[in-house]
């Protein structure tokens, strides 16, 4: 008689993470997501491994469904600021909106500071929605139009993070 694996399938479930505190597979899986997005499908050859995962300050955020990482980003300390970047969806896993929550989970962790992006220039509107406007002129990076974009921090917010 064959034998059966019953395999239950949970939905999406958030992880929040400091660098020493991520296992061996997250931080595999996670560069491993960012590279095959802005490396291989965005066609950007430049450090994806910048050094900033690992500050002492930086927060790693990320939405798995079943084994998979579905989405990620990571928030950043700045000069009286907090920066948020690498956001990037597994195209397996788009239009779901896995982004927009860890967006939303990262301000409210935020709270009270004052947040920077620098945002495709296409995605203008997509973080307009959580309050970041344009804080400049438009820049290439990587050969990708981009334009930075501040979202200050919301009266009465209080830091929870």
């Amino acid at each position: 008689m064959p034998r059966h694996t019953l395999r239950i399938v949970t939905g999406p479930q958030l992880h929040v993470a400091r660098f020493g505190d991520l296992t061996t597979r997250q931080l595999h899986d996670i560069l491993r997501l960012r590279v095959d997005i802005f490396v291989v499908e965005q066609e950007c050859a430049y450090p994806e491994i910048d050094g900033r995962d690992a500050e002492p300050g930086t927060e790693h955020l990320w939405i798995e469904v079943g084994d998979e990482l579905a989405a990620y980003l990571r928030v950043l300390e700045g000069d009286g600021h907090a920066i948020i970047g690498r956001v990037a969806t597994h195209p397996g896993h788009r239009g779901h909106g896995h982004a927009a929550e860890l967006v939303e989970v990262a301000l409210d962790r935020i709270g009270d500071r004052s947040t920077r992006i620098g945002a495709q220039a296409h995605l203008e509107r997509w973080y307009g929605q959580f309050g970041f406007v344009r804080s400049g002129p438009d820049y290439v990076e990587d050969g990708i139009p981009h334009l930075p974009m501040v979202r200050e921090a919301p009266a009465g917010a209080q830091r929870r993070g």
